[in-house]
């Protein structure tokens, strides 16, 4: 919400008059005549952009005043220049004074005219156009233009680039590819601006070119790089850097640039060709390779690239001053904030080297010795995590071509990554990022990839509603036959690790708990040595130690206070999303005996789960919605886990404690436990499904619920009476039993309130029922063919019979319908 004065000066931005608002422009229009412009001009200048922006009609300025205020664009002020643009944002040119791109508008170039000069190219030629002036600027002598005209035309051809690469020509991909060379490996190599030599008559004449300096205090022995630094920079030590910081984006879409014919001017591409291969800075090309500074292993290559086609040639001197930038990170550097540069430079340099390396197939084997060489001097420290992560990318591209063995790397990736910077927010983003981009390639090529889920899950564990968006893209190409229950435990077990992961971070910074003294009962449980086997399985880092472990109930013990901790419940909420995944998933790549091994997990841990609120109920809502699917899918599971079902069903106990999964049971077993599923489904094993699901019933209709239990729901008990009626329509001597059953729960209920029900609606429900299964009993028949219908009945397909006249009318029916 605005604050009341701002909606004040909105609402009378909006309501201001003509008259009005044309006094307002001359007065402004006066008032930046003056050479000296105060705070009296700002202020006029934001109230006039609130007043331009505060409507939804675009405005126009009268044409002095816009001249005035586009003046201003090349004030030294840059908070002239930035109420200026925003101003010439909100506003149509007056007529005859559209966008002009001359020569003019780009020798006064800063960042914002430029901004103002891309959001008024309103078409593809308009962009065409600016970017071919743009470039022609780039030619530009300093003596033409203010130093800083050429840094800012990198900036908006990148961002030209970005939105709509179409824009540019084989000829400005040409042009820009040169420029980037010569400013990428010919910068000057001495500092901006000379350093005194000392003595009194110091002067500028006295005054001496300084090379440049590596970070650790050296003299710089080679070309220019953005690590060397001085106490001032030349406009091509700046170009040098801008160059760098956009070669990988240019890399990487210079490709998607027009191959049709140029429809620019043919002079305007004859004059560009002309002072492009005239230029000052082309004449650095035949001194480069002779110069008489220190020429390092990089930079003595031969000279032959020149005679190279514009592209390759930017390849090879990017993977020159890639190679150079490696180099220069070696040096130990005098700053912290040097250090962080150098990593930086690091991963901007691997990826370009990837970059170049996929275009260019010969450069790999270059590139490899030098990569390996990197990473074998960073692998142990894992402050250049995130420098490794690109390493790790080059090796996951080009290690086959190269045959290098890449084990070495995915144990770092996979192993020591997860294990020790779960808690590194940067560090999980890039590499669950990593891993989203490159999902096929590794699966194929990377076996740990499938194998890593227990350690990956910690960056979920630890920090859920940051990364759970990257594990709902990446779940499924974790879930393989082999790693299935092991993965279903894992995911169940979340909370847990999610525990586990605070008290090892907090172990380290916690003094241990005196004996008789207050401290967390979780923290001294996961010091002691007696369960620090229960907490390493949680923390392993790679599946196949096997599925879960046996003291389940224990750790759940262990970890009890932990329950209501807030990495806890975040993690425990997005544990039901990642196992819907997971199952939908599992039904693909699992065969019928995996699926029955599931069947049973889900059974044995609806009972061990991590006391959280909320969250047990919502696990058995899932494995309530799955049984379901998987015994539609596969109606042999019933049969083949009927024991494990029946031991389900006849606990008493959890009619009143997971009344959801009891539900769907008891329903699974009523309707698929039939000889039509299954030909093994004998009479003894319906029978004996019978009387445990009798039994319950009876049980639970007899008596009042256990001391703290609540009455069973209405659902139970209705789906234990059709389950009953169902398997005693499959055998009919089972009839009188379920009968007598009913017309005695009839009875009893009409003798007033019972105690297993304490709802008078819910009662009646269940009694209402209870009839209707009665009276469809009286005919065995019947009560098969409803209870128990054919597929013909389930899933008719009238329509696909030829031998049925359903067929025919159908056809007969379209027939008359198109031809109205």
């Amino acid at each position: 919400m605005y604050a009341h004065s701002s909606e004040s000066l909105i609402k009378q931005a909006r309501e201001i008059q003509e008259s009005e608002l044309q006094k307002f422009h001359s007065r402004l229009g006066k008032l930046l005549q003056g050479k000296e412009l105060g705070h009296e001009a700002v202020d006029s200048l934001q109230r006039l952009h609130i007043i331009l922006s505060a409507t939804k009609y675009t405005r126009t300025l009268p044409p002095e005043l816009h001249k005035r205020v586009k003046a201003l664009l090349s004030s030294p002020a840059e908070q002239f220049q930035v109420l200026s643009s925003a101003v010439l944002r909100e506003t149509l040119p007056p007529s005859g004074q559209e966008l002009n791109y001359n020569q003019d508008n780009f020798l006064q170039l800063n960042s914002h005219a430029a901004a103002l000069l891309l959001s008024q190219a309103g078409s593809r030629a308009d962009l065409s156009s600016l970017c071919a002036q743009l470039l022609r600027s780039l030619e530009s002598r300093q003596s033409e233009g203010p130093a800083n005209s050429l840094t800012h035309t990198l900036p908006i051809l990148n961002t030209i680039l970005t939105h709509s690469p179409d824009c540019l020509t084989e000829d400005h991909v040409t042009l820009l590819s040169k420029k980037l060379v010569d400013w990428l490996r010919y910068a000057s190599i001495t500092q901006g601006g000379g350093v005194p030599s000392g003595g009194f008559f110091t002067g500028p004449r006295s005054r001496q070119p300084v090379p440049t300096a590596e970070l650790d205090g050296t003299v710089s022995g080679d070309f220019f790089t953005v690590l060397c630094v001085g106490q001032g920079f030349t406009e091509d030590q700046w170009m040098n850097v801008y160059s760098f910081s956009m070669l990988r984006h240019w890399l990487l879409t210079y490709h998607s640039v027009s191959n049709g014919n140029n429809t620019a001017d043919t002079a305007n591409r004859l004059q560009l060709s002309l002072s492009l291969s005239h230029s000052h800075s082309f004449s650095h090309d035949d001194r480069s390779e002779v110069d008489g500074s220190v020429v390092s292993m990089v930079s003595a290559t031969s000279s032959s690239s020149r005679l190279l086609p514009p592209k390759e040639r930017l390849r090879e001197k990017a993977f020159q001053y890639c190679q150079r930038l490696i180099e220069q990170s070696d040096r130990k550097a005098h700053k912290r904030t040097d250090t962080d540069l150098q990593k930086a430079c690091l991963v901007e340099a691997v990826c370009i080297l990837d970059c170049v390396c996929g275009e260019d197939a010969s450069l790999v084997y270059r590139t490899f010795p030098c990569i390996k060489a990197l990473f074998g001097r960073l692998s142990s420290d894992l402050s250049f995590a995130r420098v490794l992560l690109p390493i790790a990318q080059f090796y996951l591209n080009h290690g086959e071509m190269a045959a290098v063995d890449c084990e070495c790397v995915w144990k770092l990736v996979f192993g020591r990554f997860p294990a020790e910077l779960f808690n590194n927010q940067f560090l999980a983003h890039e590499l669950l990022r990593f891993l989203r981009l490159n999902l096929e390639s590794l699966q194929l090529r990377v076996p740990q990839y499938s194998h890593s889920f227990p350690n990956l899950l910690k960056f979920l564990a630890w920090d859920s509603p940051a990364v759970v968006d990257d594990f709902v893209d990446l779940l499924p190409s974790l879930v393989t036959a082999g790693t299935a229950v092991e993965l279903l435990h894992t995911l169940l077990d979340l909370p847990c690790l999610s525990a586990t992961l605070v008290l090892q971070v907090r172990s380290t910074c916690l003094p241990i708990s005196e004996p008789g003294g207050r401290g967390l009962l979780s923290l001294d449980a996961f010091r002691s040595q007696s369960f620090r086997g229960l907490f390493l399985f949680l923390l392993r880092g790679e599946a196949g130690s096997g599925d879960t472990i046996d003291r389940l109930s224990t750790l759940h013990e262990l970890l009890a206070e932990t329950a209501d901790w807030s990495r806890v419940v975040q993690c425990a909420q997005t544990v039901p999303v990642l196992l819907h995944i997971f199952f939908n998933t599992v039904i693909a790549v699992a065969d019928e005996k995996l699926l029955a091994h599931l069947v049973q997990v889900m059974l044995e841990r609806s009972s061990l789960l991590l006391n959280i609120p909320k969250y047990n109920k919502e696990i058995h809502r899932v494995f309530s919605s799955h049984l379901l699917r998987l015994c539609k899918l596969h109606p042999s599971l019933v049969v083949d886990q009927s024991h494990e079902l029946l031991e389900f069903a006849g606990a008493t106990a959890k009619v009143y404690s997971k009344e959801e999964i009891y539900t769907h049971v008891v329903w699974v077993l009523g309707e698929y436990l039939s000889v039509s599923c299954d030909s093994r489904c004998s009479v003894k094993l319906i029978t004996s499904c019978f009387e445990t699901l009798e039994a319950v019933l009876f049980e639970i209709t007899s008596s009042a619920p256990p001391p703290g239990a609540d009455c069973p729901v209405p659902r139970v008990v209705t789906s234990l009476m059709s389950a009953l009626a169902k398997l005693a329509s499959r055998s009919h001597d089972l009839i009188p039993r379920v009968s007598l059953f009913l017309s005695k729960l009839r009875t009893v209920t009409r003798g007033g309130p019972v105690a297993w029900c304490s709802d008078e609606e819910d009662l009646v429900a269940i009694v209402t029922r209870g009839e209707e299964l009665w009276s469809l009993l009286k005919a065995p028949g019947v009560a098969q063919s409803v209870l128990t219908p054919p597929a013909l009945v389930t899933s008719p397909q009238w329509h696909r019979d030829t031998n049925v006249a359903m067929l025919l009318r159908l056809r007969a029916l379209t027939n008359l319908t198109h031809s109205q």
